[in-house]
């Protein structure tokens, strides 16, 4: 049976981000590879050509084609750090940081990501699939054809592996790319702060009884510990990773998001695949990631939505030679949002990003953050077919246009997985 061809024709523009099949650093984050006059040949779930659209459509004379007015093609958006296995959502917690409470405050007094827990050990596997299946559907209508997702809202062996049970589930159901984390260190849970050697007790139910089975049933690619102060020690994260490695996960942390506590350096010593929030950063935790092949992951959403005057240090990561990705941080506490585009916006307003940089960060280095650099992330042959259109004639009205939902299709694997007229 011939595999079908199918001719995206008549962009706007075609934003590749190609190159090499890793995370770009510095100024090479400036050039996101634009095209004009350029058309798109997809065979099966691959590209297989990108290049003069007369020419392609001579090559290609009997595939089907695609009209893309008016509309600007991307890689499919790759959104590297997600929660969206939830619950309920806490829209309470917004006004008690309105007037005055801090995320921590609201988290000793059992609300934050305790309240979370509470609510999905209520629910059952089948509520919560149909819960994240929604939202990754939602996701993918603003363009992203890449998500990770992340447990951390069940905090005990059965609801830790029923929501990585979860993600399996949506990954099955969907053509998008879903990537599973192991979130088990997001938080100690109420029951072991309660008690004198509680910390000690998770730590070791995490590596010893948790950690175990998600390695020997392939639930998670990634480990992904919250090391901040009054979460997670150096100490602990450091153990619960290193065990993690030990199993054959690749590491990611949740480093200097609130405070400067050296997490972003020990991400580059453990050899993690990302650090991630990093608006607390220290000078030594930019030359650090300046210097290696961690991914600094920045989520603007999430300092924006807590109200915070200061953000991820962008520009000082770029112009030291950092690999910077964005993403959404979705989730239902600090970042409830699936407008993947208006992180965009922010990397640009907030984060004083160009629109090139800000594309490079959602697509490739989104990728690169997954370990996926080789296989999404730009449209280039070989890669995947993983693209999204946007209503647009220059592809800088993406970030420009803040809060509109501009993208009128997505494609995951060669389909079309998200349209709208």
């Amino acid at each position: 049976m011939a595999i079908e061809t199918t001719l995206l024709v008549n962009a706007s523009q075609i934003v590749t981000c190609a190159g090499p099949g890793r995370a770009r650093r510095g100024a090479e984050m400036a050039d996101a590879g634009i095209l004009r006059g350029a058309a798109i040949a997809i065979q099966g779930d691959r590209i297989v050509e990108v290049g003069p659209q007369k020419e392609l459509l001579r090559e290609f004379h009997w595939a089907t084609q695609v009209d893309c007015t008016s509309r600007v093609i991307t890689p499919g958006l790759v959104d590297s750090h997600t929660h969206a296995v939830f619950g309920r959502a806490r829209y309470e917690e917004q006004e008690q940081r309105a007037s005055g409470s801090s995320y921590m405050e609201i988290a000793r007094k059992g609300g934050g990501i305790h309240s979370s827990v509470k609510d999905l050990r209520a629910k059952t596997e089948d509520e919560l699939f149909a819960l994240a299946l929604e939202r990754v559907t939602r996701l993918a209508s603003y363009g992203s054809t890449t998500i990770e997702m992340k447990s951390g809202y069940g905090l005990s062996v059965a609801d830790e592996l029923k929501s990585l049970r979860v993600i399996a589930r949506v990954a099955a159901a969907v053509p998008l790319r879903i990537v599973a984390t192991w979130l088990g260190a997001h938080e100690i849970p109420l029951e072991y702060r309660e008690r004198a050697r509680g910390r000690t007790e998770y730590v070791k139910l995490l590596i010893e009884e948790i950690l175990p089975v998600v390695a020997r049933e392939r639930l998670a690619v990634f480990a992904d510990v919250f090391c901040e102060p009054g979460v997670f020690s150096l100490d602990e994260t450091r153990a619960i990773l290193a065990a993690s490695h030990r199993a054959g996960l690749s590491l990611k942390l949740h480093a200097d998001e609130l405070e400067p506590h050296g997490g972003a350096e020990l991400a580059t010593q453990l050899g993690a695949v990302s650090a991630d929030h990093l608006a607390a950063i220290s000078s030594d935790g930019v030359r650090a990631l300046a210097g290696s092949a961690t991914v600094a992951t920045l989520l603007p959403g999430t300092m924006l939505f807590l109200g915070r005057n200061t953000q991820a240090p962008a520009r000082a990561l770029i112009d030291a030679g950092a690999a910077v990705a964005l993403a959404t941080d979705f989730n239902p506490g600090t970042s409830p949002t699936v407008n993947f585009p208006l992180i965009l916006t922010l990397g640009v307003s907030q984060l004083r990003m160009s629109a090139s940089e800000a594309i490079v960060a959602a697509t490739v280095n989104g990728a690169a953050a997954l370990g996926l650099a080789g296989v999404t992330g730009q449209i280039a042959a070989g890669y995947s077919a993983d693209m999204a259109i946007f209503e647009a004639e220059d592809f800088r009205e993406i970030p420009y246009w803040y809060g509109d939902r501009r993208c009128m299709a997505t494609w995951a694997r060669g389909k079309a997985c998200q349209a709208r007229n």
